[in-house]
């Protein structure tokens, strides 16, 4: 059963030996991080489902590890000392893609032992009190918003049937274009996009999620919107209230922490 949702941001800069002394500037993100770590340990998961940019990803198929162990890696990124390990969920992995592929859903399997900062980050918050978590680490594809709106209802029918405790969690950042210093330059879509999407989130509005303006979303250089579309399938249907923990953009990417309450 699926126990526990939320959508976290993945920027390497939430680490401490990666923004070193700017890691002030981040402050409400990490202090929302934590908290939503805490939601989660009382919820007891036996499983984290984390759909983000792992490192093997297709233009026409989702996609989802099996490694064991896995490694987290942050070499790409500036840490060359970061390593932490998690362990997949086989027999949920298993029962997953069968089921999927009954649904005529375009699902693969990959062998990715290493994962990167898009999954590091996330699970360094949200695992650090779950040292026997398992994990299934789930990628989105080029497919359209609709598609990863469906695949996220598919995914909930085995999800929500299991007998393990199941957190769902989506990873990533939104707009990357807030000012003239952020990664992708100053555009003004940057901001449209974060207000609309935050508000689309805010009142989990998966009509307003898909009908977004698809140039909006191209401008904003953004790394979240097609995770959130997973999750909001998978939520699809169930008594849900967001809760926005916190949001910033201190280095021009903006940061979003939300919690879905269940029930």
């Amino acid at each position: 059963m699926i126990v526990f949702a939320a959508h976290v941001p993945n920027s390497p800069l939430l680490l401490p030996s990666i923004s070193g002394d700017r890691i002030g500037a981040v402050t409400k993100t990490r202090d929302a991080l934590e908290e939503l770590a805490e939601l989660l340990y009382v919820t007891k998961p036996d499983t984290i489902v984390l759909v983000s940019d792992h490192p093997t990803m297709y233009t026409d198929a989702f996609s989802i590890s099996v490694s064991d162990p896995y490694v987290c890696d942050l070499a790409d990124v500036g840490d060359l000392g970061y390593a932490k390990t998690y362990h997949p969920d086989f027999a949920l992995i298993d029962k997953l893609q069968r089921d999927l592929r009954a649904l005529e859903q375009s699902v693969t399997l990959t062998t990715d032992e290493r994962l990167n900062f898009a999954s590091a980050i996330p699970l360094d918050f949200l695992a650090a009190q779950l040292p026997h978590v398992r994990i299934v680490p789930l990628s989105p594809c080029d497919m359209t918003p609709k598609e990863h709106f469906v695949f996220g209802q598919a995914l909930k029918h085995t999800l929500h049937a299991s007998d393990k405790r199941v957190a769902i969690v989506s990873a990533g950042d939104t707009a990357h274009t807030l000012t003239d210093f952020a990664p992708g330059g100053l555009h003004d879509d940057g901001a449209t996009y974060d207000a609309a999407l935050r508000t689309m989130v805010e009142h989990q509005n998966a009509a307003g999620l898909l009908q977004m303006d698809e140039d909006v979303i191209k401008n904003a250089q953004e790394s979240a919107y097609r995770k959130l579309l997973v999750l909001f399938g998978t939520l699809d249907g169930m008594r849900v209230t967001p809760e926005t923990l916190s949001y910033e953009s201190p280095f021009g990417v903006g940061y979003l922490v939300v919690n879905f309450v269940l029930g």
